[in-house]
């Protein structure tokens, strides 16, 4: 399997680290439908690393227009 083509799901800690926010205001943007929801693997709440990095590509692409 080639490197590019594995996604990592990765912890809240993280998450917040890549996208510059607090926990708070992670979740609301998650309920606004603005960022990515997480994946519920039983209790655990993981996030995509592809769509992370997606959406902050994406914020940041609209901050430079």
């Amino acid at each position: 399997m080639n490197e590019q083509t594995i996604d990592r799901l990765i912890e809240l800690d993280e998450v917040m680290s890549q996208a510059g926010m607090k926990k708070t205001k992670l979740y609301a943007e998650i309920k606004a439908g603005r960022f990515p929801a997480p994946v519920k693997l039983g209790s655990l709440s993981r996030w995509s690393e592809r769509k992370v990095q997606a959406w902050v590509s994406q914020q940041t692409e609209q901050a430079a227009a």
